[in-house]
């Protein structure tokens, strides 16, 4: 018999859960399978969100010929052949075959060169599904051709919608007296996945029930007692990857160095990629330590480049120093606090003028439109400051940084204060 999570799997957009900021009314994604025409895009998301479902539902709506790929097991071969394939379906004016590839980070430099001339030349429409940044893990002459549609993690109401779907139309589960009396274990382990939510629902009912006449009760202790063998369990290609991971940096910016080498441990022993764990720890080094010690991601980027030129079992060691450095090193959000609220300033005011002293003036046209007058040049004038406007009228004054309780920024924001008062 088929997994619950496939036999559920939905053949349409109204059926589909989750992601309506691509798939509701008037979405990017439901106007192509409405107008039957589809641009070359890559979705990206955790497991179990319904990339490859959303792919399928898709190609489907056009009514083209449809190819399909995994990028853990095709070569280069196998790229040239469908690509062939599908020239030799193509039609007079009708839209390009549709190429699905799953787990797309995976392909090689070379694997992906032999798409780009493919897709530039309209012979496929590229699909392709990653749970990988792919401005990291994909090339960019074929990143720039594709769009990137992020998919997120589904909300409580999505999967309790799934869960009242599943015991309600499922062939099997139907036919059984199931009563959902309590949700929040299956919600707790799911962590938005589909997958993982309907995976646990189909073993706890096998666990609980006993022949098909057994009412079968789903309490929480229930899900618990049936699913905990599983929570030790580490996956690089599946569910676990982002509980270890997201362990790890949390450790990290709690500032336990113990924890933080231990969960760097499993993720070493379950054969996570190295690239990955670096890329994290650059993340983290901006994120949570930021301006109250700069060399942090320093420190994280030199630990990158060390994974990539000697990789394992050496580069364990580079990741644990720089683990351990960062979970000693102190904290600071301040950086990433500024970007978000500047970033609330940019959506709510829109594109003010930049200030006319502030506008670049390569041309005497643009000088006699006063663009450029009056602007103070800094290094001439003495400590190399001098005070004027930079930001736009609107918003003069405002403060998008500010300085955290830590001895790096204290210093940095005495210095602007001495600036400014002179």
């Amino acid at each position: 018999m088929k997994p619950l999570a496939e036999r559920l799997r939905p053949e349409t957009l109204d059926r589909y859960i989750g992601q309506k900021h691509l798939v509701g009314e008037g979405a990017v994604l439901r106007k192509m399978a409405e107008s039957g025409r589809i641009n070359s895009f890559i979705l990206w998301g955790p497991p179990g969100v319904g990339k490859t479902t959303l792919a399928y539902i898709l190609a489907k709506s056009c009514e083209v010929p449809f190819f399909s790929l995994s990028a853990v097991s095709s070569s280069v071969k196998d790229v040239r052949d469908v690509i062939e394939k599908a020239q030799k379906s193509m039609f007079f004016n009708t839209a390009s075959p549709i190429l699905f590839i799953d787990e797309i980070h995976r392909f090689s430099k070379s694997q992906q060169d032999s798409l780009l001339a493919a897709v530039e030349k309209g012979i496929v429409t590229l699909i392709g599904a990653t749970t990988e940044n792919p401005s990291f893990e994909v090339i960019t002459p074929l990143l720039s051709r594709c769009a990137v549609y992020v998919l997120k993690l589904l909300e409580r109401d999505d999967l309790q919608s799934l869960l009242e779907y599943a015991l309600a139309n499922d062939e099997v589960l139907k036919e059984k007296k199931i009563e959902l009396r309590e949700t929040e274990a299956l919600m707790r382990f799911s962590g938005g996945d589909a997958r993982k939510l309907l995976n646990a629902l189909e073993m706890v009912c096998s666990a609980v029930g006993g022949n098909n006449t057994d009412k079968i009760v789903i309490t929480d202790q229930a899900v618990v007692d049936c699913l905990q063998a599983n929570l030790a369990m580490y996956d690089k290609l599946g569910d676990m990857h982002y509980d270890i991971i997201s362990a790890f940096i949390k450790s990290s910016r709690g500032s336990d160095p113990q924890a933080a080498v231990y969960w760097l441990a499993r993720m070493v022993e379950g054969g996570e990629d190295p690239k990955f764990i670096a890329r994290r720890l650059m993340i983290s080094a901006a994120e949570d330590i930021g301006l109250a010690n700069p060399n942090a991601l320093l420190l994280a980027n030199a630990c990158f480049e060390s994974v990539q030129k000697i990789g394992w079992p050496e580069a364990r060691i580079a990741l644990s120093e720089t683990a351990i450095y960062l979970a000693t090193s102190p904290k600071s959000n301040s950086a990433y606090l500024a970007i978000g609220a500047a970033l609330d300033e940019v959506k709510r005011s829109g594109n003010l003028p930049v200030p006319l002293h502030l506008r670049n003036a390569p041309t005497t046209m643009l000088k006699k439109m006063g663009h450029g007058a009056d602007y103070k040049y800094p290094h001439d004038f003495e400590g190399h400051f001098v005070e004027q406007q930079y930001l736009p009228d609107a918003i003069r004054g405002k403060q998008f940084w500010q300085a955290q309780n830590n001895e790096a920024e204290a210093r940095l924001w005495q210095r602007i204060r001495q600036w400014w008062k002179r």
